[in-house]
């Protein structure tokens, strides 16, 4: 919708425009709804949840009966659900650490906003809509007692006006339905925010649409404050592209189910002979049949089902769910046992490439995060527009830890790279600032007792305190 912006750079925004648009807007917002329903597996997000028993051709007669419209299983496998979840798990799972170059004043001022931000929970739920939906989006303002804030806003709500990415907008507009109280009465509305780089502009929605803006705020910053966070550059969630295998996944279970089910229906056989009622009373009480004749026979009509055809039907599905969605499956064999650091990597290289591939744009979308707020920093003398270079996020994968070759791999880099390097390679150290300043802190209370001896500061046996 880049078309948008030369217009409203010389005319602004207006009721009629933001109509035009929120309606363009719609079919992406139906399809983004889809998915987080079916992410929450809802009735209406799954297919399968809503399928209706079959309808045949009726020839129903007193000797010809259906056996297989009695059961309707609808049994659901959350291939996606899962999918994203591994993706959010090994990324975000180790919370992304904030650092800042030579500048210990605004190093304050950014872990004080990733404090009260509660960022780690904020950074993982945004990963988590964008690898959904295709992209998260989130919204930074200054709060009632004058601190900068942010929050994550869901993306079917937000649209995004961007030249080429949508990590920096040049506009960006809000809608969704609140209540207002009207002579005493709650009432439902349409309301719309629009974001330039100086002012918020309130809209809502009437019987004839979207009027002018009631109202104008400023919103304290220098930059449009909503922004996207993008998944890929295609803008797609992770298991739109496997969505048809799920389903074929959960027809065939619940097909098979299905038939296992009507086991149970199978209509009993009985060759050479007949069943009144009262043949059909002593049945049930003795459970026993006497046949007479040798050509008389008792048997059921069922279904042969051919349960490898089905099993290695499912197990093929499967296996492509995984690999066009680049995930893996951490309960299959090959995860077992104590694999090396790089055995591990190379099993997991379908799903590093597309965490690389979120990793850069969830940077490039948290650099411009910090533009924005470094903008009203300035204002107050914590730091200068331009201080936001100096911010650099770090993304650690979760995965599990073989400590000794960790450590191992640490020693023989002594020497070779910085300390804060070899402390990043450890994957229990999570804030590597934090443990350099306490490593420091055992250096200085550290005392060499061999050279204290040699320069006979102090007797053997006696006691030296740090």
């Amino acid at each position: 919708m880049r078309e948008y912006i030369p217009y409203i750079k010389e005319n602004g925004m207006d009721g009629k425009l933001l109509a035009e648009i929120i309606n363009r807007h719609k079919e992406k917002r139906e399809q983004m709804l889809k998915l987080y329903e079916r992410y929450k597996t809802t009735e209406e997000g799954v297919p399968i949840l809503g399928r209706k028993m079959a309808v045949y051709d009726v020839f129903d007669s007193d000797s010809l009966k259906r056996l297989d419209d009695k059961v309707n299983n609808m049994l659901n496998n959350s291939f996606d659900a899962e999918i994203v979840d591994t993706k959010v798990g090994y990324l975000f799972g180790h919370p992304i650490s904030y650092h800042v170059d030579d500048n210990s004043s605004l190093e304050d001022t950014v872990q004080d906003f990733v404090l009260r931000n509660n960022t780690e929970d904020a950074d993982s739920e945004a990963g988590k809509k964008a690898a959904i939906c295709g992209y998260g989006a989130r919204l930074l303002y200054i709060d009632t007692e004058g601190q900068e804030r942010m929050r994550n806003v869901d993306p079917w709500e937000t649209i995004i006006l961007a030249e080429s990415d949508i990590s920096e907008p040049s506009y960006a507009i809000r809608y969704y339905e609140s209540a207002i109280i009207e002579n005493g009465e709650r009432k439902t509305v349409q309301e719309a925010e629009f974001y330039d780089e100086h002012y918020v502009w309130l809209f809502r929605r009437d019987s004839n649409g979207y009027g002018e803006a009631y109202d104008l705020i400023e919103h304290m910053f220098d930059y449009c404050p909503l922004f996207g966070i993008p998944n890929n550059e295609e803008l797609q969630g992770d298991a739109e592209k496997v969505l048809k295998l799920i389903d074929a996944y959960d027809r065939t279970l619940s097909d098979a189910s299905n038939e296992i089910e009507q086991y149970r229906l199978a209509y009993l056989v009985l060759r050479g002979m007949g069943l009144d009622e009262e043949g059909e009373e002593q049945l049930r009480k003795a459970g026993i049949f006497q046949l007479m004749d040798k050509e008389d026979d008792v048997s059921y009509l069922t279904k042969d089902v051919n349960g490898q055809l089905i099993e290695d039907h499912l197990d093929r599905l499967e296996q492509n769910i995984l690999r066009f969605a680049k995930s893996v499956n951490f309960a299959d064999e090959k995860f077992s046992g104590n694999a090396s650091g790089v055995a591990l990597k190379y099993k997991l290289m379908a799903l590093e490439n597309k965490c690389v591939t979120m990793e850069r744009k969830f940077s490039a979308a948290l650099r411009y995060q910090f533009k924005v707020l470094c903008s009203a920093w300035q204002k107050r003398g914590k730091c200068q527009a331009e201080d936001y270079l100096k911010i650099w996020m770090q993304f650690k994968r979760n995965l599990p830890a073989n400590v000794i070759e960790e450590a191992d791999a640490s020693l023989k880099l002594k020497g070779i790279v910085s300390e804060a390097t070899r402390l990043a390679m450890l994957s229990f150290v999570d804030d590597v600032d934090h443990e350099l300043y306490h490593l420091q802190q055992d250096m200085a209370g550290y005392v060499d007792l061999d050279k204290v001896d040699e320069e006979g500061g102090e007797d053997d046996g006696a006691e030296v305190s740090a």
